[in-house]
């Protein structure tokens, strides 16, 4: 499972990298929405982690380049930020995010769960 985390914060970029790839993960980064988008039309990731504010491009204009792109609004987007009024978190999902984490509590297995539901949703059988 290939996953693009687009973080500009090295410290979260750097931890979510190594937990995630101590269980297993192929793990990419990009330090903004510029660099994001030009890593996802390259590796076409499996799950996209996605910070809201962002040098260049914040996860709202990711989110919206994703949506416009048929080859690439499938890829889930789980976002994963300290923004968490109820606003930003109905708009980023509006633009087509999956899911939300709240960075801020920093809670690794909470984020993990999510990404597992996601993978697990993403590999059921269509009816």
């Amino acid at each position: 499972m290939r996953i693009l985390l687009i973080e500009d914060d090295p410290f979260f970029q750097k931890f979510y990298t190594f937990k995630l790839r101590e269980i297993g993960y192929e793990i990419y980064s990009a330090l903004d929405g510029i660099q994001g988008m030009e890593a996802v039309k390259k590796l076409r990731p499996d799950l996209i982690l996605l910070d809201l504010i962002m040098p260049n491009k914040d996860g709202f204009g990711v989110l919206q380049d994703l949506a416009s792109d048929p080859s690439l609004k499938t890829i889930p987007v789980l976002v994963f930020s300290t923004l968490s009024q109820e606003a930003d978190v109905a708009k980023a999902k509006a633009l087509g995010a999956i899911d939300y984490v709240n960075k801020s509590f920093f809670d690794f297995d909470k984020l993990l769960q999510k990404i597992q539901a996601i993978i697990q949703s993403a590999q059921k059988p269509a009816s």
